[in-house]
Protein backbone atom coordinates (compact mmCIF):
# COMPACT_ATOMS: atom_id res chain seq x y z
CA UNK A 1 0.00 0.00 0.00
CA UNK A 2 1.42 3.13 -1.04
CA UNK A 3 0.76 5.46 1.97
CA UNK A 4 -0.65 8.94 2.08
CA UNK A 5 1.79 11.24 3.81
CA UNK A 6 4.42 9.67 5.93
CA UNK A 7 6.81 12.06 7.55
CA UNK A 8 10.57 12.28 6.78
CA UNK A 9 12.91 10.41 9.84
CA UNK A 10 16.55 9.26 8.25
CA UNK A 11 19.66 9.13 10.49
CA UNK A 12 20.09 12.67 10.53
CA UNK A 13 16.50 13.17 12.10
CA UNK A 14 17.58 9.97 14.72
CA UNK A 15 20.74 11.44 15.74
CA UNK A 16 19.70 14.69 16.13
CA UNK A 17 16.70 13.87 18.79
CA UNK A 18 19.39 11.46 20.20
CA UNK A 19 21.55 14.30 21.01
CA UNK A 20 19.00 16.20 22.56
CA UNK A 21 18.19 13.35 25.11
CA UNK A 22 21.66 12.56 26.20
CA UNK A 23 22.20 16.63 26.37
CA UNK A 24 19.71 16.04 29.10
CA UNK A 25 17.59 19.38 28.36
CA UNK A 26 14.41 17.96 26.59
CA UNK A 27 12.12 20.68 26.79
CA UNK A 28 12.33 24.28 26.02
CA UNK A 29 15.72 25.46 25.84
CA UNK A 30 18.52 26.23 23.64
CA UNK A 31 17.22 24.20 20.09
CA UNK A 32 14.15 26.04 20.35
CA UNK A 33 15.68 29.47 20.64
CA UNK A 34 17.83 28.18 17.75
CA UNK A 35 15.14 27.36 15.96
CA UNK A 36 13.07 30.09 16.40
CA UNK A 37 15.80 32.28 15.13
CA UNK A 38 16.66 30.37 11.88
CA UNK A 39 12.36 30.13 11.34
CA UNK A 40 12.45 34.21 11.75
CA UNK A 41 15.72 34.44 9.26
CA UNK A 42 13.76 32.01 6.78
CA UNK A 43 10.34 33.84 6.83
CA UNK A 44 12.37 37.70 6.42
CA UNK A 45 10.27 38.42 10.10
CA UNK A 46 10.56 40.72 12.81
CA UNK A 47 10.62 37.44 15.43
CA UNK A 48 8.98 34.05 15.48
CA UNK A 49 7.94 32.33 18.19
CA UNK A 50 8.06 28.31 18.57
CA UNK A 51 5.31 26.56 20.05
CA UNK A 52 3.17 23.34 20.46
CA UNK A 53 0.77 23.16 17.77
CA UNK A 54 -0.34 25.68 15.20
CA UNK A 55 -3.81 25.52 17.31
CA UNK A 56 -2.65 26.88 20.52
CA UNK A 57 -0.37 29.47 19.09
CA UNK A 58 -3.34 31.37 17.05
CA UNK A 59 -5.84 31.00 19.58
CA UNK A 60 -2.88 32.77 21.91
CA UNK A 61 -3.04 35.11 18.83
CA UNK A 62 -6.52 36.34 19.37
CA UNK A 63 -6.04 36.24 22.82
CA UNK A 64 -3.48 38.43 22.57
CA UNK A 65 -5.32 40.59 20.57
CA UNK A 66 -8.30 41.05 22.98
CA UNK A 67 -10.57 38.54 20.52
CA UNK A 68 -13.59 37.57 22.76
CA UNK A 69 -17.38 37.17 23.39
CA UNK A 70 -19.28 40.19 20.94
CA UNK A 71 -16.83 40.35 18.80
CA UNK A 72 -16.77 38.69 14.80
CA UNK A 73 -13.96 36.77 13.31
CA UNK A 74 -13.94 35.58 8.98
CA UNK A 75 -13.07 32.51 8.20
CA UNK A 76 -13.17 31.01 4.88
CA UNK A 77 -16.00 28.32 5.09
CA UNK A 78 -13.57 25.81 3.25
CA UNK A 79 -11.00 25.52 6.04
CA UNK A 80 -9.90 22.67 8.62
CA UNK A 81 -11.97 22.72 12.09
CA UNK A 82 -8.61 23.77 13.98
CA UNK A 83 -9.18 27.47 11.99
CA UNK A 84 -12.90 27.99 13.55
CA UNK A 85 -12.00 26.17 16.46
CA UNK A 86 -10.15 28.94 17.85
CA UNK A 87 -12.81 31.00 16.91
CA UNK A 88 -15.08 29.45 20.01
CA UNK A 89 -12.04 28.54 22.08
CA UNK A 90 -12.07 32.55 22.85
CA UNK A 91 -16.30 33.25 22.43
CA UNK A 92 -16.46 35.07 19.23
CA UNK A 93 -18.74 35.01 16.68
CA UNK A 94 -17.27 32.76 13.37
CA UNK A 95 -17.98 34.57 10.35
CA UNK A 96 -17.88 32.04 6.99
CA UNK A 97 -17.16 33.28 3.62
CA UNK A 98 -17.07 31.54 0.80
CA UNK A 99 -13.68 30.61 -1.72
CA UNK A 100 -12.40 31.14 -4.91
CA UNK A 101 -11.70 28.56 -7.75
CA UNK A 102 -8.24 28.26 -6.35
CA UNK A 103 -9.56 27.15 -2.75
CA UNK A 104 -8.45 30.36 -0.92
CA UNK A 105 -11.06 32.90 0.70
CA UNK A 106 -13.25 35.16 -1.50
CA UNK A 107 -11.47 38.89 -0.72
CA UNK A 108 -14.57 39.98 -1.87
CA UNK A 109 -17.16 38.13 0.32
CA UNK A 110 -14.41 39.30 3.18
CA UNK A 111 -15.07 42.62 2.39
CA UNK A 112 -18.89 42.47 2.43
CA UNK A 113 -18.84 40.50 5.92
CA UNK A 114 -16.62 43.02 7.61
CA UNK A 115 -18.37 44.61 10.18
CA UNK A 116 -17.76 47.35 12.98
CA UNK A 117 -17.29 44.17 14.98
CA UNK A 118 -14.98 42.31 12.81
CA UNK A 119 -11.70 41.80 15.38
CA UNK A 120 -9.83 39.33 12.53
CA UNK A 121 -9.97 37.88 9.59
CA UNK A 122 -8.15 34.69 9.08
CA UNK A 123 -7.06 33.84 5.02
CA UNK A 124 -6.14 30.09 5.18
CA UNK A 125 -3.64 29.10 2.77
CA UNK A 126 -5.21 25.51 1.08
CA UNK A 127 -3.24 22.81 0.02
CA UNK A 128 0.43 25.45 -0.05
CA UNK A 129 -1.19 28.05 -2.25
CA UNK A 130 -1.38 31.74 -0.31
CA UNK A 131 -4.15 33.44 -0.40
CA UNK A 132 -4.83 36.56 -1.90
CA UNK A 133 -3.38 38.22 0.80
CA UNK A 134 -2.59 41.71 -0.88
CA UNK A 135 -6.38 42.17 -1.37
CA UNK A 136 -6.87 40.79 2.42
CA UNK A 137 -4.58 43.35 3.99
CA UNK A 138 -6.34 46.30 1.96
CA UNK A 139 -9.75 44.80 3.09
CA UNK A 140 -8.42 45.44 6.64
CA UNK A 141 -7.49 48.65 5.87
CA UNK A 142 -10.19 49.67 4.37
CA UNK A 143 -11.89 48.63 7.65
CA UNK A 144 -10.40 51.43 9.86
CA UNK A 145 -12.54 53.84 10.06
CA UNK A 146 -15.67 51.57 10.92
CA UNK A 147 -12.92 49.50 13.56
CA UNK A 148 -14.51 49.57 17.02
CA UNK A 149 -11.05 49.06 19.42
CA UNK A 150 -11.54 48.04 22.94
CA UNK A 151 -7.68 49.24 23.94
CA UNK A 152 -4.37 47.68 24.09
CA UNK A 153 -3.22 45.91 20.75
CA UNK A 154 -6.72 46.40 19.47
CA UNK A 155 -6.13 50.79 19.41
CA UNK A 156 -2.42 50.60 18.15
CA UNK A 157 -3.48 48.30 15.52
CA UNK A 158 -6.64 50.24 14.92
CA UNK A 159 -8.02 47.75 12.17
CA UNK A 160 -8.76 44.24 11.91
CA UNK A 161 -6.40 41.79 12.67
CA UNK A 162 -4.83 39.72 9.55
CA UNK A 163 -3.50 36.03 10.96
CA UNK A 164 -2.61 34.10 8.38
CA UNK A 165 -3.32 30.28 8.36
CA UNK A 166 -0.50 29.05 6.77
CA UNK A 167 -0.33 25.56 8.30
CA UNK A 168 0.12 24.85 4.75
CA UNK A 169 2.24 26.93 2.98
CA UNK A 170 5.83 27.07 5.00
CA UNK A 171 8.22 27.80 2.08
CA UNK A 172 5.63 29.47 -0.42
CA UNK A 173 6.31 32.69 -1.80
CA UNK A 174 4.50 35.67 -2.75
CA UNK A 175 5.88 38.46 -4.85
CA UNK A 176 9.28 36.19 -4.50
CA UNK A 177 8.93 36.31 -0.94
CA UNK A 178 8.49 33.67 1.70
CA UNK A 179 5.23 33.34 3.49
CA UNK A 180 5.48 34.86 7.02
CA UNK A 181 5.48 38.76 6.31
CA UNK A 182 2.90 39.54 4.36
CA UNK A 183 0.33 39.23 7.19
CA UNK A 184 0.36 40.76 10.64
CA UNK A 185 0.86 37.32 12.51
CA UNK A 186 1.12 34.36 10.43
CA UNK A 187 0.79 31.05 12.09
CA UNK A 188 2.73 27.90 10.82
CA UNK A 189 1.94 24.35 11.47
CA UNK A 190 4.93 21.49 11.66
CA UNK A 191 2.45 18.86 12.19
CA UNK A 192 3.78 15.10 11.63
CA UNK A 193 1.70 15.05 7.71
CA UNK A 194 3.72 18.98 7.33
CA UNK A 195 6.27 20.01 4.45
CA UNK A 196 8.37 20.77 7.52
CA UNK A 197 8.01 18.54 10.77
CA UNK A 198 8.60 18.80 15.01
CA UNK A 199 6.07 15.71 14.93
CA UNK A 200 3.49 18.02 16.61
CA UNK A 201 4.32 21.86 16.13
CA UNK A 202 3.38 25.22 15.03
CA UNK A 203 4.92 28.92 14.90
CA UNK A 204 4.00 32.37 14.73
CA UNK A 205 6.03 34.73 12.53
CA UNK A 206 5.52 38.49 13.97
CA UNK A 207 5.05 41.53 10.86
CA UNK A 208 3.10 44.17 12.95
CA UNK A 209 3.69 47.91 12.54
CA UNK A 210 6.33 49.45 14.11
CA UNK A 211 4.03 50.89 16.85
CA UNK A 212 4.42 47.65 18.46
CA UNK A 213 7.38 46.61 20.14
CA UNK A 214 7.86 43.50 18.95
CA UNK A 215 10.41 42.08 21.83
CA UNK A 216 7.64 42.99 24.31
CA UNK A 217 5.27 40.96 22.32
CA UNK A 218 7.17 37.47 22.56
CA UNK A 219 8.05 38.10 25.70
CA UNK A 220 4.14 38.24 26.41
CA UNK A 221 3.31 35.26 24.12
CA UNK A 222 6.51 33.13 25.60
CA UNK A 223 4.98 34.38 29.30
CA UNK A 224 1.16 32.90 28.23
CA UNK A 225 2.95 29.44 26.75
CA UNK A 226 3.56 29.22 30.22
CA UNK A 227 0.91 29.58 32.34
CA UNK A 228 1.96 33.34 32.66
CA UNK A 229 5.19 32.11 34.79
CA UNK A 230 7.68 35.06 34.13
CA UNK A 231 10.93 32.70 33.31
CA UNK A 232 10.91 29.31 31.72
CA UNK A 233 13.30 26.86 32.19
CA UNK A 234 15.80 27.98 30.51
CA UNK A 235 15.83 31.02 32.40
CA UNK A 236 15.61 29.48 35.68
CA UNK A 237 18.30 27.03 35.31
CA UNK A 238 20.69 29.91 35.62
CA UNK A 239 23.01 29.88 39.36
CA UNK A 240 20.60 31.56 41.44
CA UNK A 241 17.85 32.52 39.42
CA UNK A 242 15.00 30.14 40.67
CA UNK A 243 12.48 32.63 41.78
CA UNK A 244 9.54 33.55 39.40
CA UNK A 245 6.35 34.88 39.25
CA UNK A 246 3.51 34.38 37.53
CA UNK A 247 1.39 37.65 36.13
CA UNK A 248 -1.52 36.10 34.54
CA UNK A 249 -3.62 33.05 33.87
CA UNK A 250 -1.49 31.46 31.29
CA UNK A 251 -1.76 28.38 29.10
CA UNK A 252 0.96 25.46 28.23
CA UNK A 253 1.46 25.44 24.65
CA UNK A 254 5.47 25.34 24.64
CA UNK A 255 7.35 23.97 21.86
CA UNK A 256 10.24 21.29 23.65
CA UNK A 257 13.86 20.89 22.44
CA UNK A 258 12.89 17.62 20.83
CA UNK A 259 10.69 18.96 18.33
CA UNK A 260 13.19 21.92 17.77
CA UNK A 261 15.97 19.21 17.16
CA UNK A 262 13.95 17.56 14.96
CA UNK A 263 12.72 21.18 12.93
CA UNK A 264 16.33 22.14 12.72
CA UNK A 265 17.35 19.27 10.54
CA UNK A 266 14.24 19.69 8.63
CA UNK A 267 15.12 23.36 7.82
CA UNK A 268 18.32 23.12 6.86
CA UNK A 269 17.30 21.06 4.10
CA UNK A 270 14.37 22.28 3.00
CA UNK A 271 14.86 24.41 0.31
CA UNK A 272 17.35 22.54 -1.18
CA UNK A 273 15.86 19.04 -0.58
CA UNK A 274 12.65 19.19 0.27
CA UNK A 275 10.71 21.72 -1.93
CA UNK A 276 12.15 20.40 -5.00
CA UNK A 277 11.35 16.92 -4.27
CA UNK A 278 7.93 17.97 -3.86
CA UNK A 279 7.81 20.23 -6.68
CA UNK A 280 8.80 17.03 -9.13
CA UNK A 281 6.10 14.61 -7.43
CA UNK A 282 3.68 17.44 -8.08
CA UNK A 283 5.35 18.01 -12.11
CA UNK A 284 4.32 15.08 -12.63
CA UNK A 285 0.76 14.86 -11.37
CA UNK A 286 0.41 18.32 -13.51
CA UNK A 287 1.97 16.22 -16.98
CA UNK A 288 -0.15 13.35 -15.87
CA UNK A 289 -3.82 14.73 -15.18
CA UNK A 290 -3.42 18.53 -17.21
CA UNK A 291 -4.99 17.09 -20.61
CA UNK A 292 -7.35 15.28 -19.75
CA UNK A 293 -10.88 16.52 -19.32
CA UNK A 294 -12.23 14.56 -16.51
CA UNK A 295 -10.30 16.22 -14.58
CA UNK A 296 -9.58 20.07 -12.83
CA UNK A 297 -5.88 20.12 -11.50
CA UNK A 298 -4.94 22.53 -8.72
CA UNK A 299 -2.77 25.85 -9.58
CA UNK A 300 0.42 25.32 -8.41
CA UNK A 301 1.91 29.02 -9.21
CA UNK A 302 0.54 31.93 -11.02
CA UNK A 303 2.00 35.77 -11.39
CA UNK A 304 2.25 36.28 -7.63
CA UNK A 305 2.11 33.26 -5.79
CA UNK A 306 4.28 29.73 -5.34
CA UNK A 307 2.97 26.69 -3.54
CA UNK A 308 4.91 24.93 -1.07
CA UNK A 309 3.39 22.25 -2.68
CA UNK A 310 2.11 20.73 0.36
CA UNK A 311 -1.20 18.86 -1.36
CA UNK A 312 -1.85 17.55 -4.64
CA UNK A 313 -5.99 18.68 -4.54
CA UNK A 314 -7.34 17.07 -7.56
CA UNK A 315 -11.05 17.66 -9.03
CA UNK A 316 -12.72 15.05 -10.80
CA UNK A 317 -14.64 17.60 -13.35
CA UNK A 318 -18.03 16.36 -13.54
CA UNK A 319 -17.83 13.87 -10.89
CA UNK A 320 -20.81 14.58 -7.73
CA UNK A 321 -19.78 13.81 -4.56
CA UNK A 322 -20.99 10.34 -4.15
CA UNK A 323 -18.87 9.23 -7.38
CA UNK A 324 -15.90 10.66 -5.99
CA UNK A 325 -16.27 8.84 -3.01
CA UNK A 326 -16.62 5.87 -5.60
CA UNK A 327 -13.37 6.77 -7.02
CA UNK A 328 -11.69 7.12 -4.29
CA UNK A 329 -12.60 3.39 -2.89
CA UNK A 330 -11.51 2.34 -6.32
CA UNK A 331 -8.37 3.79 -5.79
CA UNK A 332 -7.88 2.27 -2.51
CA UNK A 333 -8.60 -1.20 -3.89
CA UNK A 334 -5.63 -0.41 -6.07
CA UNK A 335 -3.69 -0.36 -3.01
CA UNK A 336 -3.15 3.72 -2.71
CA UNK A 337 -4.23 5.99 -0.32
CA UNK A 338 -5.68 9.32 -0.95
CA UNK A 339 -7.55 11.51 1.01
CA UNK A 340 -9.94 14.51 0.61
CA UNK A 341 -9.04 18.37 2.10
CA UNK A 342 -11.54 19.26 3.67
CA UNK A 343 -14.97 18.73 4.51
CA UNK A 344 -16.25 22.57 4.70
CA UNK A 345 -17.15 23.57 8.23
CA UNK A 346 -20.94 24.10 7.88
CA UNK A 347 -21.33 20.12 6.61
CA UNK A 348 -19.78 19.22 10.23
CA UNK A 349 -22.35 18.56 12.79
CA UNK A 350 -21.23 21.21 15.18
CA UNK A 351 -21.54 24.19 12.85
CA UNK A 352 -24.58 22.73 11.56
CA UNK A 353 -25.78 23.12 14.89
CA UNK A 354 -24.65 26.65 15.46
CA UNK A 355 -27.03 27.61 11.90
CA UNK A 356 -24.45 27.41 9.13
CA UNK A 357 -25.92 25.29 6.52
CA UNK A 358 -23.53 24.33 3.29
CA UNK A 359 -26.43 25.91 0.69
CA UNK A 360 -24.96 29.66 1.44
CA UNK A 361 -21.43 28.45 0.30
CA UNK A 362 -21.35 26.62 -3.19
CA UNK A 363 -18.05 27.56 -4.43
CA UNK A 364 -16.41 25.69 -1.15
CA UNK A 365 -19.08 22.28 -1.51
CA UNK A 366 -18.64 22.10 -5.51
CA UNK A 367 -14.69 21.79 -4.80
CA UNK A 368 -15.13 19.32 -1.74
CA UNK A 369 -17.66 16.96 -3.92
CA UNK A 370 -15.12 16.88 -6.67
CA UNK A 371 -11.85 16.59 -4.67
CA UNK A 372 -9.32 13.72 -4.40
CA UNK A 373 -5.86 14.70 -2.84
CA UNK A 374 -3.17 12.14 -4.14
CA UNK A 375 -0.04 11.43 -2.30
CA UNK A 376 2.79 13.83 -2.24
CA UNK A 377 5.96 13.29 0.38
CA UNK A 378 9.61 13.37 0.20
CA UNK A 379 9.43 9.56 0.22
CA UNK A 380 7.85 8.64 -2.81
CA UNK A 381 9.55 7.00 -5.14
CA UNK A 382 9.29 7.63 -9.37
CA UNK A 383 7.39 4.49 -9.62
CA UNK A 384 5.14 5.13 -6.74
CA UNK A 385 4.28 8.37 -8.54
CA UNK A 386 3.58 6.65 -11.52
CA UNK A 387 1.51 3.96 -9.55
CA UNK A 388 -0.57 6.52 -7.74
CA UNK A 389 -1.64 8.09 -11.27
CA UNK A 390 -2.02 4.69 -12.79
CA UNK A 391 -4.28 3.90 -10.04
CA UNK A 392 -6.09 7.30 -10.22
CA UNK A 393 -6.76 7.00 -14.06
CA UNK A 394 -8.14 3.57 -13.62
CA UNK A 395 -10.46 4.13 -10.97
CA UNK A 396 -11.50 7.35 -12.99
CA UNK A 397 -11.99 4.93 -15.58
CA UNK A 398 -13.90 2.16 -14.06
CA UNK A 399 -16.09 4.98 -12.06
CA UNK A 400 -17.01 6.93 -14.68
CA UNK A 401 -16.15 5.73 -18.07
Amino acid sequence: MIPFSPPRIDSRTLKAVEDVLRSGWITTGPRTKEFEKRLATYCGADRVIALNSWTNACELALRWFGVGPGDEVIVPAYTYCATANIVMHVGAKLVLVDVLDDFTIDPQAVRHAVSPRTKAIIPVDIGGLPAHMEEIMRIAEEARARFSATGGPQSTLGRPLVLSDAAHSFGARIDDRPVGTQADITGFSFHAVKNLTTAEGGALAFHLPRAFDVEAIYQWFNTMSLHGQSKDALAKNRPGAWRYDVTAPGFKCNMTDIQAAIGLVELERYDTDTLPRRRKIVACYQDAFAGDPRWLTPIMMDEHRTSSFHLYMLRARHATEEQRDAVIRAIAERQVSVNVHFIPLPMLSHYQGLGYRIQDFPNAYQHYAREISLPVYYDLKDEQVAAVIAATMEAMSEIMG
